[in-house]
């Protein structure tokens, strides 16, 4: 009876533990192929391997825009064999001097490889520290971005630059946050941003017209 109970007691610490840290519970099958016609799973029968495969990732995106960078998923929507898998990969380009906004990943964490060029990538801390991480990386660094922190990344070479990310959720999340804050619908009442940022609400104004559409 003792040692019934200590397995008892054994099982739900480590219940507890996988809990506090977050992790998901494992999948219940080999896969889940998203359904587009559904919210279940494909009928294995009709599972095929392009239903796992993705073309074009080594194709340089379009990076004429104002930001000047691109970013090309591999996500579920594009691979419909990583449903319920947990997993993200983004292919980032950059025009010289492009930038990926700051932005948070709500659900997913982020590591970062560079494929060529120079990045210089960064994250801040929660309140109250707000701690600046930042390091420029050159072909080959890695770097991780944690889940839910504000990071961004910026092209500060010569040239073009690229990298590739996995990020450990079928469905991370992107919160720009100037279009976030700025581009609300509907919007944040400009006394609200004024007082936030300490600034004058016609610098509201004229920043939200950036961001509406």
């Amino acid at each position: 009876m003792a040692s019934r109970s200590l397995v008892v007691v054994s099982f739900l610490a480590i219940s507890c533990s996988l809990a506090a840290a977050g992790i998901e519970p494992g999948p219940l099958q080999d896969f889940c192929v998203a359904d587009s016609t559904s919210s279940a799973c494909l009928d294995p029968k009709l599972v095929k391997p392009d239903d796992f495969f993705s073309r074009g990732f080594q194709v340089p995106g379009n990076t004429s825009n104002p930001s000047g960078s691109s970013i090309t998923a591999a996500s579920v929507a594009q691979i419909p064999g990583l449903n319920t898998l947990g997993l993200t990969l983004i292919r980032f380009d950059f025009a010289r001097g492009g930038l990926v906004t700051p932005h948070i990943h709500p659900r997913a964490t982020e590591i970062l490889t560079v494929l060529e060029g120079s990045l210089l990538v960064g994250f801040v801390s929660s309140f109250p520290d707000n701690r600046l991480f930042s390091k420029v990386l050159e072909q080959g660094d890695v770097f991780v971005f944690p889940i839910g922190l504000a990071h961004f990344l910026s092209n500060v070479g010569n040239g073009t630059a690229a990298a590739i990310a996995s990020l450990n959720s079928q469905n991370p999340g992107f919160i720009a946050i100037p279009s976030n804050i700025f581009g609300s619908n509907p919007p944040i009442a400009d006394d609200v941003l004024a007082k936030a940022y300490n600034v004058d609400t016609s610098i509201v104004k004229k920043l939200r017209e950036q961001f509406q559409g």
